[in-house]
């Protein structure tokens, strides 16, 4: 009964934490919330592998953290240095 209640409330948090990605102000607000949903989704594989008594999930569980974990420094450095190669019009050159 109580992980079920758990898995409800992981539930209630990951559709918060997808208002927060749809809505975020910055972009790292928005990669912020979509790698804490990853997160919750480790989260409720774990409790969903207790309640079904299959333990094999807590690998599935523990694959997907690393995904999500590469995933989210992937995109957080694509969005940090996507502008490499190209003058952005700042001052690191001067004004042309």
């Amino acid at each position: 009964m109580m992980f079920s209640v758990a898995a409800i409330a992981v539930l209630v948090t990951m559709v918060l934490t997808i208002y927060r990605a749809i809505k975020g102000p910055t972009v790292y607000d928005r990669i912020l919330a979509v790698n804490a949903f990853g997160t919750l989704t480790v989260v409720l594989i774990a409790v969903y592998g207790f309640l079904s008594g299959r333990p094999e999930f807590l690998d599935l569980a523990l694959v997907y953290a690393l995904i999500n974990f590469i995933g989210t420094i992937a995109v957080s450095k694509y969005v940090e240095f996507s502008h490499m190669g190209r003058p952005s019009g700042g001052d690191e050159l001067g004004d042309i």
